[in-house]
């Protein structure tokens, strides 16, 4: 297993690891700060730096076929060979690519308190943030953007913690994705809260408080189905470019 290094603290930026195996796969080390895609966020991308100051650099990371197995993807032009198992690298995440993936992922979970509906769908990446809900009335593009900037303005703590899944079974309504289920079997699960606004379980990365967010704005609603509404997001400064 790989020590998840990003799930305690998301503004880590580096780390020291040893490479446990590179195979045709990928790399992957006894510890990271690479966010695996998953839950709907888009993987990490960097680089692994070895002591005299060659790069591998890193173009995506992916969860492993067993719980707790983090492969990190190396360009196709990469040469892998540079690593060994044993050998020591610094991990460094591509950081203006993740901040947007934190920005993004916290701006979601606002819309989530805005839109009290079920999500069957998310992606958020660097470009955009996307949810599906699960409901049939219409929703107005500016008034969700009004209320984005409201909650963004009023700068609430974001904070992770940890419940025990017996407490989950016994508050069924904190999850509120019907795609993707929190993980089973340690015992515990992880859970997002943004102060006085949104609780529920998630096990992706955030900034630490809404303020840091910036404008965000809705840049399209689609009606996908009969039941299913889609909200894509924008960072304001993209829609304005």
């Amino acid at each position: 297993m790989t020590e998840e290094l990003f799930r305690d603290d998301a503004t880590l930026q580096q780390c020291e690891a040893r490479v446990l195996a590179v195979d045709a796969g990928g790399i992957r080390l006894d510890r990271t700060v690479f966010y695996p895609q998953g839950g709907g966020q888009a993987g990490d991308a960097g680089v692994l730096r070895l002591p005299d100051g060659r790069e591998l650099r890193i173009v995506d990371t992916k969860k492993g076929a067993t719980p707790g197995d983090i492969v990190h993807l190396p360009a196709p032009d990469a040469d892998a060979s540079m690593l060994t198992p044993g050998c020591t690298v610094t991990a460094v995440i591509d950081w203006q690519r993740r901040h947007r993936h934190m920005r993004f992922h916290t701006a979601t979970h606002l819309l989530c308190a805005l839109v009290p509906h079920p999500v069957d769908g998310c992606s958020i990446t660097a470009d955009y943030a996307r949810l599906d809900f699960h409901m049939t009335e219409p929703l107005d593009k500016e008034a969700l953007t009004a209320g984005l900037a409201r909650l963004i303005g009023e700068a609430h703590v974001v904070r992770h913690r940890w419940i025990t899944e017996a407490e989950l079974d016994a508050n069924p309504q904190l999850v509120r994705s019907m795609s993707v289920q929190p993980p089973r079997g340690q015992g515990r699960v992880r859970v997002m809260e943004v102060d006085g606004v949104d609780l529920q379980p998630c096990g992706g990365t955030h900034v630490a408080n809404t303020a840091e967010i910036g404008r965000v704005v809705v840049t399209k609603i689609e009606k996908k189905s009969a039941k299913t509404r889609r909200v894509v997001l924008g960072f304001a400064e993209s829609a304005e470019g």
